[in-house]
């Protein structure tokens, strides 16, 4: 089969909702607009407002972590909210397919809220990671239903359950994006509390296809690698262009199967005609 013919498989397996979707910043690049879609990106827009040590320049969570710590985390909220904020961005075939096709789960880990823009109000909800930063519960997550209301907890009837592991860059919303807001995720996410278990439970027996992710660094291999923890074998990613060498490891670790196509190629599926 060619990459192409794959891909369309692990497309139709989506819709039927035996394939996870795992969205990243690539996905939303494809919307246009003015918003940061790479970490680098997002981390530039940081330190044209922030001067940052060389030590830290260009690494987007050593940067936050500068930030925060020399000039507060109401600093960092405000730079990348406004980084996300009046984007411009249009239509996205590929967000607007998921909304769709309403699959039992969908994980996306950028911090835009082009997904949740796309799928209409409905029987779907939202869990979304959280900073700890000014918390004082023990918290990793919070649960939203479609309307926008924060609940307890995932709704096991939901059709649909978005998973922004990573938060959300909205005004009045967290996110995880300094050193520090990782630190005790990590030291709980192998063990999976920082994972709701209806995110858990969604992804047995389901294997993922990746679209706009790399995994070029040590937390995103952390965290795709945990998300995707007891789900199935057989997962897919689109990545063009050469791999890193630990992206290789990473792929050959996970038994990835790498098709060399752009999330553009996902998207040119989609919006072809038909017949």
């Amino acid at each position: 089969m060619s990459d192409l013919d794959i891909l369309e498989e692990a497309m139709n397996e989506v819709a039927g909702g035996k394939r996870v979707a795992y969205l990243g910043p690539g996905v939303s690049a494809l919307s246009g607009g003015s918003a940061p879609t790479t970490p680098e990106a997002l981390c530039a827009k940081i330190e044209a407002e922030v001067r940052a040590p060389r030590r830290a320049s260009g690494n987007m969570w050593s940067v936050a972590q500068y930030v925060e710590s020399r000039k507060f985390r109401a600093t960092l909220n405000d730079i990348v909210q406004r980084a996300f904020a009046d984007s411009g961005a249009g239509a996205n075939p590929i967000y607007d397919w998921i909304a769709r096709i309403k699959p039992p789960l969908v994980v996306d880990v950028w911090y835009d809220d082009g997904l949740l823009d796309a799928m209409k109000p409905g029987n779907w909800g939202l869990v979304q990671g959280v900073s700890r930063n000014g918390e004082w519960i023990d918290i990793f997550t919070r649960t939203y239903d479609s309307a926008g209301s924060e609940i307890d907890a995932p709704d096991p009837a939901w059709d649909t359950l978005v998973y922004k592991p990573h938060g959300r860059a909205a005004k009045g919303s967290s996110f995880l994006l300094s050193d520090s807001d990782y630190v005790e995720v990590l030291t709980e996410i192998d063990i999976q509390r920082p994972i709701p278990e209806e995110v858990q439970m969604r992804r047995t027996g389901r294997p993922f296809l990746f679209v706009g992710c790399r995994f070029d660094d040590q937390m995103l291999r952390t965290f795709a690698r945990q998300i995707v923890k007891r789900s199935s074998s057989g997962h897919i990613a689109l990545i063009d262009g050469p791999l890193t060498r630990m992206e290789q490891r990473f792929m050959e670790e996970l038994g990835i199967t790498r098709l060399d196509l752009p999330a553009s190629a996902m998207s040119e599926a989609l919006t072809v005609p038909e017949g």
